[in-house]
This record gives C-alpha cells, sequence and structure tokens, in this order.
C-alpha cells in the first residue's frame, strides 16, 4: 500500500511538473522577413555592402591590369626597376587584401553596419517575445529558425504570428 501511495504521489508531482512548463514555438527568419522594418534595414545593409564590393572588384581589376603589363614588360624591364614593379604590386595586393578584410572581414565594417541596422530591428523581435512569453506564462520559447532543430512541433505551439501581431505587423 506504501508502495502504491508513494508512486502516485511521485506521478501526480511529475505529471503537475510537466504541466507547469509551458513552451512556445517560433521562427524568427519568418518574423524578421514580415516586418518592413527589417526588409528596410536589410535594403539599406545590401547596398552599403555592394557599394563596397564594386569599390574592391574595381581595386582588383587595376591590380590584374597591373600584374599582365608587368608580365608583359618584365623581360624588358632592368633590375632595378623589376623590383620596383614587384614591390608596387605586392603594395597594392596588401592594399586590397588589407580592405576586404577592413570591409568584410570579422567584426570589420559589414558587421559593425550590420548591429548599427538590423541589430535594433532584432532587439524588437527579442522585446516582444519577452512581453508575449511573460504575459502568457511560457517557460520557454524556442526559436526553430537558426540552429535549434525541431524535429516535430505542433503547429497550435507556432507563435510567430502572435509575435508579429505584438509588433503592430500585418501579414
Amino acid at each position: 500500500m506504501k508502495k502504491f501511495f508513494l508512486v502516485a504521489v511521485c506521478s501526480l508531482v511529475m505529471g503537475a511538473a510537466v504541466q507547469a512548463q509551458r513552451y512556445a514555438i517560433i521562427d524568427t527568419k519568418y518574423i524578421l522577413d514580415k516586418m518592413p522594418d527589417y526588409k528596410s534595414a536589410q535594403k539599406s545593409l545590401d547596398d552599403v555592402a555592394a557599394g563596397w564590393q564594386k569599390e574592391i572588384d574595381k581595386m582588383q581589376a587595376d591590380l590584374d591590369k597591373m600584374y599582365k603589363d608587368y608580365e608583359a614588360e618584365q623581360v624588358m624591364l632592368s633590375e632595378d626597376l623589376r623590383k620596383k614593379r614587384e614591390d608596387q604590386l605586392l603594395v597594392k595586393e596588401k592594399t586590397l587584401r588589407d580592405l576586404q578584410r577592413q570591409r568584410f572581414g570579422f567584426e570589420g565594417d559589414l558587421f559593425k553596419k550590420r548591429q548599427e541596422l538590423v541589430k535594433p530591428v532584432q532587439d524588437k523581435v527579442y522585446n516582444a517575445v519577452q512581453r508575449l512569453a511573460t504575459t502568457r506564462g511560457y517557460d520557454f520559447i524556442l526559436d526553430k529558425s537558426e540552429g535549434i532543430t525541431v524535429i516535430f512541433a505542433d503547429p497550435k505551439l507556432e507563435k510567430s504570428d502572435d509575435i508579429l501581431k505584438e509588433l503592430g505587423v500585418k501579414n
């Protein structure tokens, strides 16, 4: 009788603990794609990146032309001139690589620009998620867009549209 009572109480406590953990699933990529602020920030970021890429492509074309000219004239150049041209090529190549790293490298200009333009929109979503979790009593909200793999999710748990509603975005 004691064992039966103990098992019943444990089952009841575990069942209550499982019930107490409420969770929801959202898709931040879906949410961000529906937000005009995000689309605008992403377009601005893409435009800036395209301008920087054009600048780098032009420098690369100039460098390629310098290499081609050097190869064509190399046999006619004196040792001093050849060394001088090789040094110019190396300096130009280093300048190009430094600019690529500055613009597109880890924590480079593109990263900083993304922080400036996109992060405020992401913060709005995060704050809306926090408000939703607080007001509806969710213990966990999982993001299925990136990183976390959700093998199965009951569609009624999907709350991305609720986040959009919280943000005032029509979908």
